[in-house]
């Protein structure tokens, strides 16, 4: 698939990812709205996205996105990027349902294909990996590798996943080369923390509890801790990562509180015997064999770690 072939004739544009968006989603978003707004400005294009973690800001079109409640239109065509599921566009849903024609390109296990052209590989690091490949490489600027190599950073954990591949690190060579101060993004956008989140880290790593001989580890983030600790869902990226580095562990699982009675679920695992995108789809959530996330309901956060617990010990 090509951009430019896909836009010809087209009058605009909306472009979305899903809930609350990570690199990935606001890299490969922003990546091929700054590419439509440089090579096709007579096309109207928005960028429609739950607001953005700060660490995001730099990128060059940030401040430009909209909120769904902001936009009153319908679209010629609308994009949807990073998201296996239309249910995962949030508010943003009105608008691929009521498109002309719609787009969607990912890279997640579970994407079931649900637009009216899409292009999916799962196999490949990242959606803005994709988003290099249909663009005209000749005519990716600064900016545009910027977004680009942010969301990359971000989905192959500073190039460390298992899904880091050849061509992951080719393609990040080419952008280097754009003049991207590539350093800087790893640096601010994967690596920095505030105090608060350190805090909020350790707190989440004190609570953390073993599981099936220390196969699996578990932590759980309240509600009220966010408060106390003076954080919001976006500042706990990482935990669940830091998890999945505890020697001898298989699989991490996070859970923090959304609003009373639900809690969102992010998972990781090292090897290949677990395929967390089978336990995700079980409720309802998506994402990767390696890492997914979903939604559960409940007052008590640590019964359902067992249930997930349970789930993780049948492929175990």
């Amino acid at each position: 698939m090509r951009l430019d072939e896909e836009l010809q004739g087209i009058g605009s544009v909306g472009i979305a990812g899903h809930i609350r968006p990570d690199g990935d989603c606001v890299g490969s978003c922003l990546s091929v709205y700054n590419y439509i707004t440089t090579y096709f400005p007579q096309i109207d294009v928005d960028v429609i996205l739950e607001p953005i973690p700060t660490i995001f800001h730099f990128l060059q079109g940030a401040h430009e996105i909209k909120e769904a409640h902001e936009v009153k239109k319908n679209y010629d065509l609308f994009l949807v990027l990073d998201c296996g599921d239309a249910n995962r566009l949030g508010d943003a849903v009105a608008f691929f349902e009521n498109a002309k024609r719609t787009i969607c390109i990912d890279h997640h296990v579970s994407n079931q294909s649900f637009a009216d052209k899409n292009h999916i590989v799962s196999s490949a690091s990242s959606t803005c990996e994709l988003v290099y490949g249909v663009l005209d490489a000749d005519k990716i600027t600064k900016e545009i590798a910027e977004c680009i190599y942010t969301g990359m950073v971000h989905d192959t954990g500073v190039f460390q996943y298992s899904c880091t591949a050849k061509s992951t690190m080719e393609i990040a060579g080419v952008l280097m080369e754009k003049g991207i101060d590539y350093p800087s993004i790893i640096d601010k956008t994967f690596y920095e923390k505030t105090y608060a989140q350190n805090r909020i880290l350790g707190q989440a790593l004190l609570k953390s509890r073993l599981y099936e001989e220390a196969k699996c580890i578990a932590t759980v983030i309240t509600q009220e801790e966010m408060a106390e600790f003076g954080v919001l869902p976006k500042h706990l990226d990482g935990i669940v990562n830091q998890l999945r580095v505890t020697k001898d562990v298989e699989v991490a699982i996070f859970l923090y509180g959304l609003e009373e009675g639900s809690y969102k679920v992010s998972t990781r695992c090292k090897g290949d015997v677990v395929d967390l995108s089978k336990i995700a789809v079980k409720y309802h959530g998506g994402g990767h064999k390696k890492a997914a996330g979903f939604t559960m309901e409940g007052n008590n956060p640590w019964e359902l770690v067992d249930r997930i617990v349970s789930d993780v010990k049948e492929q175990l």
